[in-house]
């Protein structure tokens, strides 16, 4: 660029500033737009940094906010938990005080006592081939060999090996099972057998010439010295006769649900605790010989 139009240039823009200056100073016009665009510009600036903050804080109240609310809410889990299980032990309890006011009900026989007992367990150890329940009663609390147990419902079995504390009840739907029974209408007698958990009971050596119908209840006839008389036990489900044998085939169902059963009773009598029962032959035997006197 040539230097007069370079010098010119110059002149022009000093001019033009020298002017500008002075309108300036008589109008502040330029003062007023650069102090109107500044505070613009700041106040954008801070407004956007107040905006960040702002956003960062309420982010971080809001979290604050949701852990807590995460807390309160873990707690009332926890709250709302212990109430559950409060409420289950207190339904759990009801129901054990309403089957044991059922079972206090229970007037004993004369010259027996009872005593409660609560199950423990199922088939356990060497009991386990046989239907057998574990009872918290041993020969040092009641239960010995040979002792009978029962619900408000009826029989259940007898106490078949004890324990100091604990013993094993062997129940009359296993198949080493036998009670006398008598029906109660027609007054027919035969010995209960179990035949296992998934089978009927068998009522043996019922003659083919004796009435006895379904629906019939078998109670203990108390030949067998074991039960006291008149224990319900069972009721008559079917009635077959054979041909091929002098005695008919009766089935009956337990009157108590075996497999449901938590709190018993035991039925003690002085002068049966006397008697050694070790195993489940000596019931057994000691029952045939007694049924067949």
């Amino acid at each position: 660029m040539p230097p007069k139009r370079l010098l010119l240039i110059s002149a022009l823009i000093l001019l033009i500033y020298l002017g500008g200056y002075s309108w300036n100073q008589r109008t502040h016009f330029l003062d007023t737009i650069v102090t109107n665009v500044g505070l613009e510009t700041s106040g954008y600036v801070i407004k956007s940094v107040l905006f960040v903050q702002d956003a960062i804080l309420d982010a971080w109240k809001k979290y604050v906010d949701l852990v807590n609310v995460r807390e309160e809410n873990d707690n009332l889990k926890k709250e709302l938990s212990k109430t559950k299980r409060e409420l289950f032990l207190a339904s759990e309890e009801r129901a054990e005080l309403d089957r044991l006011r059922d079972l206090l009900k229970i007037s004993p026989p004369i010259g027996w006592t009872i005593q409660g007992t609560r199950v423990l367990a199922g088939r356990m150890g060497s009991n386990a081939a046989l239907a057998t329940i574990v009872i918290d009663r041993g020969y040092l609390t009641g239960a010995i060999p040979g002792t009978p147990v029962i619900t408000q419902d009826g029989i259940v079995g007898r106490v078949f090996r004890a324990g100091p504390t604990t013993s094993t009840v062997l129940l009359l739907i296993d198949p080493g099972s036998r009670i006398a029974v008598v029906s109660q209408k027609n007054r027919v007698q035969g010995i209960l057998v179990g035949s296992g958990a998934m089978s009927p009971l068998e009522v043996r050596f019922v003659s083919r010439n004796r009435s006895i119908e379904p629906g019939e209840l078998l109670v203990t006839s108390g030949l067998d010295e074991a039960f006291p008389k008149g224990i319900p036990v069972a009721k008559i489900s079917k009635v077959t006769d054979s041909d091929m044998s002098p005695f008919q085939t009766v089935e009956a169902t337990p009157l108590v649900p075996i497999l449901n059963i938590e709190e018993l009773l035991l039925l003690q009598q002085p002068v049966y605790h006397n008697q050694n029962f070790s195993s489940i032959d000596d019931v057994q035997q000691t029952e045939s010989v007694s049924v067949l006197k």
